[in-house]
């Protein structure tokens, strides 16, 4: 049995194009999720995976309505061979009911990880390239675009209680109540000298 699995990320997406797809493949049954690719709760891919047994074919539009990730993709391929469940994508023309097919889609999930791993070592390359020159990563810190003309007038202003912290945000250039309280108002140091 062809069993079709159609997914789009949302309500708004058609899904007319799986579905001619799917059509001119002759599947038996057809299966349609509207939500990410990332939930593994999907309620019709679960259904397709019960219904689906020995002998029978999945067939997608592209291999990625069947996950978003190369570890759950690899994962659930892995899974319908154990079952004796064949795979076909009909973008990337992988079919695991032929020899040709199992080896295509490992040499495509090999250099998949290989991309992922080389990204990783530039990524981790970078970081401690930066780190030698001091710099950090991260958020920049919100007290910039602050000049400390402005910063000194908030805390004269919040000192002098006439004004409400919203004021004293729109007349000093603050943006975020947090990082106003963060450099404003200062806790009184209890250490002793």
């Amino acid at each position: 049995m062809k069993l079709g699995y159609i997914r789009v990320s949302g309500d708004k997406q058609t899904t007319a194009l799986q579905e001619d797809a799917m059509q001119r493949e002759h599947c038996d049954r057809t299966f349609i999720d509207k939500m990410s690719g990332k939930r593994f709760d999907r309620p019709e891919f679960l259904r397709m995976l019960d219904m689906a047994r020995s002998g029978d074919v999945i067939v997608v539009w592209r291999l990625d309505r069947l996950g978003r990730s190369l570890k759950e993709l690899v994962e659930t391929v892995g899974q319908l061979g154990e079952r004796g469940i064949e795979l076909r994508s009909l973008k990337e023309n992988i079919d695991t009911t032929t020899p040709t097919g199992k080896l295509m889609f490992h040499i495509i999930a090999a250099m998949a990880e290989f991309e992922r791993d080389v990204i990783r070592e530039r990524t981790m390359a970078g970081l401690e390239a930066a780190r030698a020159r001091g710099r950090k990563g991260g958020r920049p810190k919100a007290i910039q675009g602050i000049k400390p003309e402005q910063l000194q007038r908030a805390k004269e202003l919040y000192a002098a209680k006439k004004n409400t912290v919203a004021e004293i945000m729109q007349l000093t250039g603050f943006k975020n109540r947090n990082t106003f309280y963060k450099y404003v108002v200062t806790k009184p140091n209890t250490e002793e000298a």
